[in-house]
């Protein structure tokens, strides 16, 4: 059956409380942290162990969300942390209780 996708993510991902963070997007975050937590995307996330999920945000298009992701790669560090904190002032892994059910 073929899944129509709706909504795009941008996320925010760290290994631990103000450690490294990364800022992806993805078309189904369910299962990109599930990968993420499994270690099976090579790179970056995998190379730092990054699998806590701090932050995301919806967009109903692809190009807007690659364009918040590209603009927020330039930000400060401190700015990424200021947006984290505003919602997520514990650094709590928003994906923590996931089921991670994949078709």
């Amino acid at each position: 059956m073929y899944k129509t996708h709706h909504q795009y993510y941008l996320y925010i991902l760290t290994n631990k409380t103000c450690g490294t963070l990364y800022i992806g997007v993805t078309n189904d975050l369910e299962r990109r942290m599930f990968e993420h937590k499994n270690k099976l995307v090579e790179g970056f996330t995998k190379k730092y162990g990054l699998y806590k999920l701090l932050y995301f945000e919806t967009y109903q298009y692809v190009n807007d969300a690659i364009r918040r992701e590209k603009n927020m790669k330039k930000w400060k560090r401190q700015w990424k942390i200021d947006l984290i904190e505003k919602d997520n002032p514990n650094w709590k892994d928003l994906s923590k209780d996931w089921s991670y059910v994949l078709e």
